[in-house]
């Protein structure tokens, strides 16, 4: 049928004339994608008919799909369900529908972390510690945060009835859900609800922005943080801009954001696999006074959070404080799937380059990856120092009625305190440099003399080796339980592996050949390692009878 199909199209299109090439290659295209799912099909039918466990119809699907996309390679490539979308467009851009609270469980109970900028929990009076005893009727005690959030989100304008438990009394609450906006702009400390101090030094100028996410909007938002410290008309002598821990998001807003830094030259490029390039380039208008910048980053830095950093160091219009970020320099595209409405693949179709024409992409083969601290500059966190700081940034988010005085004393201003209060020796090291180059003209170098690449390097073998003991030590616990079972029966593991060749035979330096269906060979490969049949065995390769 479908073959006839295909002759009939391709007769009328001889007799019409028009046949050319590019409509010939498209429906030999069209060909290879039906033949490409015959086999998926008959696989589908024999599962449907003849499976002892038939499994149901939208989990084939959905694991047909995902087994594509994984056979891609790219972690950054990924198809999301109907039932997901809802969840990942939130996360994307940042807005849901509910009563606008970051949540937690404390003692069983739903408890509220603190409630959001003008949400709809703010309005109708909820605190931050209040617990949420019930919604609707229904108990929140032993309940996943996933099961409450779900009770708790609908529609907007809809009311949702919960019960809330402070200072030992309970008492209901009606909240009436809406639009939530979550908050990527921050300052150094939060004065009030939507109101953040964003003067991190009222003496010397100096001013801080935290940026969390890079969201629909937030080159916006950060301009409108500087004007409030008076960036635009030269009243500011230095920024500290925190991207640490920022994931990434939107490029364009990554590419606005370098617009106000810099007034010429090229921002980013991206790249298509045939080669098409797209190129953003600043402009003079609304370019901020040039002031010096200090960008915090650390190894979970990421995507966006790169393409401004890089490029404003290759401009040399900032320095980079801290570790070496993450390393992702590709961009994805969001595509509704029209055959499964709300189904969306993000999928990986260009990467990104600096000005400098660097791609910053890691790849199991990269030495060097991401962007590096400027020389001098490298000034890493311990894992205990990286979840104080976490902690006391969280703690930041907190909207509180007594905020004056859980302020008070605070020297935001003064590099020692905030390394000893706060535990952020990035943030202390950023201080003292950005106040160096403001009275001396001169940066100050916080940070070890060595190159960044190689203390980059350091850190980043001492993670592996770390993870590379733990699994060393997962596979003793394996061994010692393979023992007991073996000492206690007449069973032998080694019995049950799969052995491709003897143990004792050494296989470095020899060659393997590849043959299709027919026996020709297709491929002959040069064994490097004593691990390939370790290898071969992971894939599912088996001795040939």
């Amino acid at each position: 049928m479908k073959k006839s199909k295909m002759v009939l199209q391709l007769a009328l299109l001889g007799i019409l004339g028009v046949a050319v090439l590019g409509s010939t290659l498209r429906i030999a295209q069209m060909g290879d994608d039906y033949r490409f799912f015959d086999p998926l099909v008959e696989v589908k039918h024999l599962l449907d008919t003849r499976a002892y466990r038939p499994a149901e119809p939208q989990a084939l699907q959905n694991a047909a799909i995902e087994g594509m996309v994984e056979a891609v390679g790219d972690d950054y490539t990924v198809y999301v369900p109907p039932t997901e979308s809802e969840d990942f467009e939130k996360r994307l851009i940042g807005e849901y529908v509910g009563i606008g609270a970051a949540v937690n469980i404390e003692e069983g109970y739903l408890t509220i972390v603190t409630p959001l900028d003008g949400s709809p929990a703010i309005r109708a009076g909820i605190q931050a510690g209040d617990k949420i005893v019930e919604i609707e009727g229904e108990s929140t005690l032993g309940k996943t945060i996933d099961d409450n959030i779900e009770l708790l989100m609908g529609e907007p304008g809809v009311p949702v009835n919960v019960t809330v438990e402070r200072d030992g009394e309970r008492f209901p609450v009606e909240i009436v859900r809406d639009h939530i906006n979550t908050v990527q702009v921050k300052g150094i400390e939060r004065r009030g609800e939507n109101d953040w101090r964003f003067m991190l030094d009222e003496e010397r100028k100096i001013a801080y922005i935290w940026l969390t996410q890079f969201t629909p909007g937030c080159a916006a938002e950060v301009r409108e943080a500087l004007e409030s410290v008076g960036a635009s008309k030269g009243e500011l002598n230095g920024l500290i801009f925190d991207l640490r821990w920022n994931p990434g998001g939107v490029l364009r807003e990554a590419v606005d954001l370098v617009d106000m830094f810099i007034d010429e030259g090229v921002v980013v490029t991206t790249r298509s696999r045939d080669g098409d390039e797209d190129v953003d380039r600043a402009t003079t208008e609304g370019t901020l006074p040039d002031f010096p910048v200090v960008i915090l980053l650390n190894r979970f830095s990421a995507s966006a959070s790169e393409v401004f950093s890089g490029a404003l160091v290759d401009h040399d219009r900032a320095v980079v404080l801290g570790e070496r970020s993450v390393g992702k320099g590709s961009v994805q595209s969001v595509i509704p799937i029209p055959s499964a409405p709300g189904a969306i693949l993000k999928i990986t179709d260009r990467n990104y380059y600096l000005p400098s024409g660097r791609s910053i992409q890691r790849t199991d083969d990269s030495a060097v990856w991401g962007v590096d601290p400027t020389p001098g500059f490298y000034v890493p966190l311990t894992q205990e120092e990286a979840r104080e700081v976490a902690r006391a940034r969280q703690a930041e988010d907190i909207i509180r009625d007594d905020a004056d005085n859980l302020h008070a004393g605070s020297r935001f201003a003064d590099p020692g305190w905030i390394e000893t209060e706060l535990r952020d020796v990035q943030l202390a090291a950023a201080m003292r440099a950005i106040a160096a180059k403001i009275e001396t003209g001169e940066w100050l170098h916080p940070g070890s003399d060595q190159p960044v690449t190689e203390l980059a390097a350091q850190a980043e073998l001492k993670r592996l080796a770390e993870g590379r003991e733990q699994l060393i030590l997962e596979l003793e616990r394996l061994q010692r339980r393979i023992g007991a079972i073996e000492g206690g029966t007449d069973l032998a593991a080694a019995d049950l592996e799969t052995d491709l060749w003897p143990d004792e035979t050494n296989v470095a330096g020899g060659t393997v050949e590849v043959r299709d269906a027919e026996g020709n060979i297709i491929a002959q490969l040069e064994i490097v390692n004593e691990s390939l049949e370790r290898w071969l065995v992971g894939a599912g390769l088996e001795p040939k009878p």
